[in-house]
């Protein structure tokens, strides 16, 4: 199981150093001491602490769906032609783009300054991980 320095866990879960030392100190989070004398948080540890603690803006559509990546934000840029349209948006710390016919971006009023939630299928997920092939 890997390890995970306090700096990087802040900027994993986009909060800052303190943030996750104040989470520490408190015991809300639990941490270990790596060989170095580094406060590290194991990756199990921390992806449970994601998961129970992640607050996302509420849904502005309210609708029931099968899927379950959905991601609030704002769109931040459109670019459309007369058959495709590039769709930008800022959900949290991350981009999101969509590409759909400019009629339909037209039909959903997606100008930037809009809200809207974007939603990914989990079978078009691509995971990637740091490294070479294992």
């Amino acid at each position: 199981m890997p390890n995970v320095r306090i700096k990087d866990a802040a900027a994993l879960l986009g909060v800052s150093d303190d943030t996750v030392r104040r989470w520490v100190d408190s015991g809300a989070l639990a941490a270990s001491k790596d060989d170095s004398g580094r406060k590290v948080i194991a990756g199990e540890v921390l992806a449970e602490f994601a998961r129970d603690h992640a607050a996302p803006p509420p849904d502005p559509l309210g609708v029931g769906s099968s899927a379950r990546n959905r991601f609030v934000g704002l769109v931040t840029k459109v670019t459309a032609d007369k058959v495709m349209c590039e769709v930008q948006m800022q959900c949290g710390p991350f981009t999101v783009v969509s590409l759909m016919s400019s009629e339909s971006a037209r039909q959903l009023g997606l100008t930037p300054g809009a809200l809207a939630v974007a939603v990914v299928k989990a079978t078009n997920v691509i995971v990637e991980t740091p490294g070479g092939t294992s």
